[in-house]
This record gives C-alpha cells, sequence and structure tokens, in this order.
C-alpha cells in the first residue's frame, strides 16, 4: 500500500466485471492498483494499469458500496444516479486477507472524507459534523489533537513506567485472551499498546487514533516486522470510523486526571458500543474514583497568599483591592496537580466505581458522588483529596493501575480540590458532603465540592467551583505532615479492602472487586 495526504494506493491481483462472465479487466503483464483519491473533488476509486491508471475504472466512493466475498476478494457496487440509470460493479481480488482487510478501512475511511471548498477564517476548515463534534469545541479538539500528535508527548507517557508496564504485564500475562482474537485499540497513540496485543498472539488488532500520531504509529509499526503483518492503523475518531469486523477485545488508556479529564471515557464507551462483540472483554474493565479529606496548611497558604498581590492599594498609584476577591476565588478554583503524603490524609477514602463494560455514554455527563467521613484526628480540614485506579480483569491475571499516594508516582500524580474555608474537626466527627462534576464541551469537567461538619450546635460548610480543565501544577516533593496525623496510611487509602503489594514493576497484583462494586453503574 502506497500513501500520502491526497491519495491511498493498493495492489491487487485481478478485477473482473460482473457483466462479463467474470474475465478480467486488465492484461496480466502490469501490476493493477486500486487508488483511493480526491483528484476529482470528491472521493473516488481508480482501477487501472501503470503509474498514471490507464483506462482506469472509476468509482465515486460517496455512491458506492464494498462487500466481502471471501477473504481476499471484495465486491465493488455503484448505485445508479442522475448521470447513470444502472449500476455496476467488479470483483476485486487481493493477494491476502491482510491487504484485503486494509483496503476495506482505507474505503471505509474515504466515504466519510468531506470535500473542502474554501478555507475559512483563521486556517479552520469546513467538516461534518459528527457526534465528537456535537460534543466538543472545535478550538478544544484542534488543541487536544495537536498535543497528543506530538512524539515528546508520547514519550512522556511511554516513559511513565508504572503506566506502560502495568498495560505491559496485563496484556503478556492474559495471553490466552488475546490469543487468536481481534482487538481494538482506542486512541491508540503512537501504537504502543497495539505492539502489546500483537506480542500476546491477537489475530487482528486494528489501532484507531485520530491525531498526527497516526502517521508515527504507521512508522513504528512497520518497523517491527515481525508485527506489522498484523496491525492496521485507521486515522480517524472512534466516532467515525468503520471496521470491517468486530472486535473479541478492546484495549485503551482513556484516563486522564481524576479519571474523567479529558473526557476520552465516553469515547471508549462509544468503541465498545460500536465495535465489541457481546460479552467482549475490555482492559481496563473498571475505574475507581478514591476521595478522601486532607490536611495541608503548607499548600492552604500556598494558595491563598497568591492573591496578597491584588491587596495593593497603591500599585503605581492604582488600588488593585477591587480584584482580590475575584484573584482569591480564581485561585482556588483551580485543582492542584501534585504527589502528596498520604499521611495528610484524615480519613479512610471512598471510592466511586465506573464499570467500563456497562455504564452509559451520557452517565459521564454528569457524575454525583455523596460522601461521608469519619475524622480520625483533630485538625483542619483544607479540601479533597482524590485519585484513581483500573483493573485489568484478565481470565488469568487480575491487576490494578494505582495513582495512590504511596504508589510509584505516576504521569497522573493526584489531585486535591482545596476549599477557600477550612472546616475544623475533632477525632470521630463524620464530614459529609458532595463532590459532583459537569462534564462541558472544553473536554474536561466543571467539579462542584461541599463539605460540612458539625461542632457543637454550628454547622461548618464550605463550598468551592472548580475546573478540571484549569488545575495548578505542582511538581514537588510531598509536603511535611502535622505530628498529629501521623497514622496507618493504608487504612486511609482504602476502607473497605486490604491495601495491595505491589509487584516488581510497581503495579498491582489483586483479586478483582465483588460483583457488587462491579454492577454499582
Amino acid at each position: 500500500m502506497e500513501e500520502n495526504q491526497k491519495q491511498q494506493q493498493f495492489l491487487v491481483s485481478s478485477v473482473s466485471e460482473l457483466t462479463s462472465s467474470s474475465s478480467s479487466l486488465f492484461s496480466k503483464t502490469e501490476p493493477v492498483f486500486a487508488r483511493l483519491s480526491l483528484d476529482s473533488g470528491s472521493p473516488e476509486l481508480r482501477i487501472g494499469q501503470g503509474a498514471e491508471l490507464s483506462d482506469a475504472v472509476v468509482f465515486n466512493v460517496k455512491i458506492s458500496q464494498l462487500f466481502k466475498l471471501g477473504p481476499a476478494e471484495s465486491l465493488c457496487v455503484s448505485e445508479a444516479n442522475k448521470e447513470k440509470s444502472h449500476s455496476r460493479g467488479i470483483s476485486i481480488q487481493f493477494r491476502n486477507e491482510e491487504e484485503s482487510r486494509a483496503f476495506h478501512c482505507a474505503f471505509e475511511q474515504w466515504k466519510k472524507e468531506v470535500v473542502v471548498q474554501e478555507p475559512l477564517n483563521n486556517g479552520a476548515v469546513s467538516t461534518s459534523k459528527s457526534k465528537f463534534d456535537d460534543k466538543i469545541e472545535a478550538s478544544s479538539a484542534k488543541m487536544y489533537f495537536h498535543y497528543y500528535g506530538q512524539l515528546l508527548h508520547q514519550q512522556n507517557m511511554l516513559q511513565d513506567f508504572v503506566r506502560t508496564g502495568t498495560y505491559y504485564s496485563a496484556v503478556i500475562e492474559n495471553r490466552a485472551d488475546f490469543l487468536g482474537r481481534v482487538v481494538v485499540d482506542v486512541g491508540a497513540g503512537s501504537g504502543i499498546l497495539s505492539l502489546f496485543a500483537a506480542q500476546a498472539g491477537a489475530k487482528h488488532v486494528y489501532a484507531i487514533e485520530a491525531s498526527e500520531m497516526a502517521d508515527y504509529a504507521r512508522q513504528l509499526i512497520a518497523g517491527n516486522p515481525s508485527l506489522n503483518d498484523r496491525i492496521t492503523v485507521i486515522k480517524g475518531k472512534v466516532e467515525d470510523v468503520e471496521l470491517p469486523e468486530k472486535a473479541d477485545i478492546l484495549i485503551s488508556e482513556p484516563m486522564g486526571t481524576l479519571l474523567v479529564n479529558e473526557r476520552m471515557l465516553e469515547s471508549y464507551v462509544i468503541a465498545r458500543d460500536r465495535f465489541l462483540v457481546q460479552n467482549g472483554k475490555m482492559f481496563p474493565g473498571v475505574g475507581r474514583i478514591h476521595m478522601a479529606p486532607f490536611s495541608d496548611e503548607y499548600l492552604y497558604m500556598e494558595i491563598a497568599n497568591k492573591a496578597t498581590f491584588w491587596q495593593q492599594q497603591n500599585y503605581f498609584g492604582v488600588d488593585l483591592t477591587p480584584l482580590h476577591g475575584s484573584a482569591y476565588q480564581g485561585y482556588f478554583s483551580q485543582p492542584v496537580v501534585d504527589a502528596f503524603d498520604s499521611r495528610l490524609l484524615v480519613a479512610p477514602a471512598v471510592s466511586h466505581v465506573i464499570n467500563f463494560s456497562s455504564v452509559k455514554e451520557e452517565d459521564l455527563y454528569e457524575i454525583d458522588v455523596p460522601l461521608r467521613f469519619l475524622s480520625t484526628v483533630s485538625t483542619r480540614i483544607h479540601g479533597l483529596a482524590c485519585w484513581f485506579d483500573v483493573l485489568f480483569n484478565g481470565s488469568t491475571v487480575q491487576r490494578w493501575l494505582t495513582t495512590a499516594p504511596g504508589a510509584p508516582t505516576t504521569h497522573w500524580y493526584q489531585l486535591r480540590c482545596v476549599l477557600p474555608q477550612p472546616l475544623y474537626v475533632m477525632p470521630g466527627q463524620e464530614i459529609t458532603g458532595r463532590l459532583h462534576l459537569v462534564a462541558h464541551k472544553a473536554q474536561s469537567y466543571t467539579i462542584y465540592l461541599t463539605l460540612s461538619a458539625l461542632v457543637g450546635d454550628m454547622l461548618q460548610t464550605s463550598s468551592v467551583k472548580l475546573d478540571l480543565k484549569e488545575p495548578y501544577y505542582r511538581m514537588s516533593q510531598p509536603q511535611a505532615y502535622s505530628a498529629a496525623q501521623d497514622q496507618n496510611p493504608s487504612q486511609l487509602l482504602q476502607s473497605d479492602m486490604q491495601f495491595p503489594s505491589r509487584d516488581d514493576d510497581g503495579s498491582i497484583l489483586m483479586q478483582p472487586p465483588s460483583p457488587n462494586e462491579l454492577h454499582s453503574l
């Protein structure tokens, strides 16, 4: 297959007209090519010989259908239209099943191509809207795909050895789930997970990637000749692409900060509904968001002090104080992303479970988590700490990837929502509240957090609104902790199960959660 930005070309064995006793349309002295292109301004399939495809058979892709007649044989039928009162059909014989499969994928992609008549303002172009486009702002999507289309950001994720090593272990240790199976890699990025699946013996892997990273993935996969014949890279969104067959297993890394940031979980669920066979497996299959109140005077003062700049009454003759309140609120609207000492937690964590195999896409638009904790110390609560983990529920080994404080640090770190007004609590005191996440079109969530504690007859309540899209990246070492909080971290990290031991690669080896936990969504 030859490819550039304007065309894709495939070598075929033979082509025959259905109406001519299946005789070959071209001589056998020269190779026959099937070329998909936009040469005429509309997606078309040209089949002919030589560099110029002389005497080519031409099909308008928009009004044509492609059907499989056998492992390496396809039927292309052009529907009747105003110019032609009859349909036409040809049989295309490919050299092998893999080339036939690649052509079918490319044909469906070209069928969805939109002809751009002229550029719009600021270099934007006119495109047809997909389900993804309806949910996500164009500017956000452009920045998102640009970011993940760069090798330096892929390298950052690949060098997260906890992340990459856990995926590798989860796949290779569960070889039985992949051997001879069709796999779809959702948001394939560099193609590393597709290569892992092929190493585990997958029959074929469809690597779907919407960013320019798809081109790099093709290069990387082509450079691994023992695996590349079983991997097809498809450039496009999972909401839009078509596949020639269903998948037995989905693999993806759809997790963002707080598990749900970037809203890729929705694409993972859409891929499940579109491509996965009934009772097919998902790697990962379950995600959990863990939450616990924390006390961190250093962090609280660091954020509060940022707004002191706006308390100046004579800044070059200007009184800045009218903006102090807005600045103070603005700094507290940023979730803090860093690695913190688990001894800062003041109560056992609670969890919110998302079962990727059963959750509906719409369930991810708004997530509401009631909170209830019992304080273990006397202290000031400065907010809510959050982290997540995901389960690879393989047939042979169940493996967790965790971002918990105290576990080996990942590129996700942990997240903390800091309250503008701390709460005072005593040992054994109940803390209640609510964490409410509302998805927005910038591929993230607005966070509404409320925590309350009753002190005598007085109810303390503190609330904050945060934008998960705009975090404060505070990549420092865990801060010092209060002596009053010197307690067993494992008791605070998990309230309902034993704190897991780590394997050699830093990933977590555990039994799967209970059926009740798995079916909470």
